[in-house]
C-alpha cells in the first residue's frame, strides 16, 4: 500500500511483480550438509569448470576481489594448500567479483596462482547465488556434499576441515 501511495497503482504493481520476480530467480546460499547446487564456470584459462565433474574429489569455491585485502591474503594460503594437496584430490576455484575495469589487475594476481580463477561474469549455472560478503570459501567433500563454509581461511582452518575429506 505505501509502494501505491508513493508511486500510483500502476507503478506500485510493476514494482511489485518485479520485486517477486527477483526474488523467485535468486539462489540461496548452499546449505551446510546438503547436496552442493550446480555451478559452471568458464576459468580465464579457457577451461570450463563444472562442479558436478569432480566428484571423488575435494573442491574449495573461493569468492574473492582485488579490491579486498582479507582475500588477498588468503588466497597466499589457498594457493600454498592447493599446492600441496591438489595430488591427492584438492581443487580449488578463485572467483572474483571484480568490474571490467579492473580485469587487468585481476588477471595480474590470478596469474600468480596455481589454482584456476574466473569471473562472477563467466558463470553459466549457478546454483550458489550471489556471494553474502567477501571473501567467502565453500568447502565440497567428495560426494558432491556442501561441508563448510568460511569466511576467513587460514592454514590450521584447512588442515583441521579439509585435509581428513581427502583420501588417505
Amino acid at each position: 500500500m505505501l509502494i501505491r501511495a508513493r508511486c500510483g497503482r500502476k507503478r506500485g504493481v510493476l514494482a511489485g511483480l518485479l520485486a517477486v520476480a527477483m526474488w523467485g530467480t535468486a539462489s540461496a546460499a548452499p546449505v551446510i550438509d546438503e547436496a552442493a547446487p550446480p555451478l559452471v564456470v568458464s576459468e580465464l584459462r579457457g577451461e570450463t569448470f563444472d562442479l558436478s565433474r569432480l566428484r571423488g574429489k575435494v573442491v574449495l569455491i573461493n569468492y574473492w576481489a582485488t579490491w579486498c585485502a582479507p582475500c588477498r591474503k588468503e588466497m597466499t594460503i589457498l594457493n600454498a594448500f592447493y599446492r600441496r594437496y591438489h595430488e591427492q584430490g584438492l581443487e580449488v576455484i578463485g572467483i572474483s567479483a571484480d568490474r571490467p575495469e579492473d580485469f587487468s589487475k585481476m588477471r595480474k594476481i590470478s596469474g600468480t596462482l596455481a589454482y584456476p580463477t574466473s569471473t562472477l561474469d563467466r558463470i553459466s549455472q549457478d546454483g550458489f547465488g550471489p556471494p553474502e560478503g567477501f571473501p567467502v570459501t565453500y568447502v565440497i567433500d567428495r560426494d558432491g556434499v556442501v561441508k563448510d563454509k568460511f569466511i576467513d581461511v587460514r592454514d590450521q582452518l584447512l588442515r583441521d576441515v579439509v585435509l581428513p575429506l581427502l583420501p588417505h
